[in-house]
């Protein structure tokens, strides 16, 4: 039997020490050419509007991103892969607002009405976690209440 370094399960790269490196590396490169292209071919032919922009983000960029999430949302304590993730954001933030690049993404995220991401995968996880009942006692109350 051969030892591997990596496995995609379900959409999701698994290394041998789950550092999850390999995953979020992919994802952003995946979902960076997405929105460039999206970009290139909706300037020449469409001139989509901020609103198109934000509805694509948020039904399928978006998507692509938090596929997995609670598996690895705890690596995003490193900020390499903090900062991998907001460069997807920032990406697309740019295209809605059509700002210039010296904007910052957390003020892009505030003009486009646009939750952060960091802010998603972090409900993400938690909503996994309370459905599987290992969620804080806050989160159960909460739960309850609503």
């Amino acid at each position: 039997m051969q030892e591997v370094k990596k496995i995609k399960y379900l959409g999701i790269i698994f290394e041998s020490k789950l550092p999850f490196r390999e995953h979020i590396n992919y994802m952003e490169e995946k979902c960076v050419k997405l929105i460039l292209a999206l970009s290139r071919s909706a300037n020449v032919t469409w001139e989509l509007g901020h609103e198109t922009l934000k509805t694509i983000y948020t039904e399928g960029i978006l998507h692509l991103v938090l596929h997995g999430a609670p598996v690895w949302k705890n690596v995003l304590n490193r900020s390499c892969y903090n900062g991998n993730i907001n460069t997807i954001q920032g990406h697309i933030n740019l295209r809605i607002a059509r700002a210039y690049r010296t904007v910052s993404n957390e003020a892009l995220c505030v003009i486009n009405g646009i939750t952060p991401i960091h802010i998603k995968i972090d409900e993400i996880g938690r909503v996994c976690e309370i459905t599987q009942g290992i969620g804080t006692q806050y989160d159960k109350d909460m739960e309850l209440e609503n």
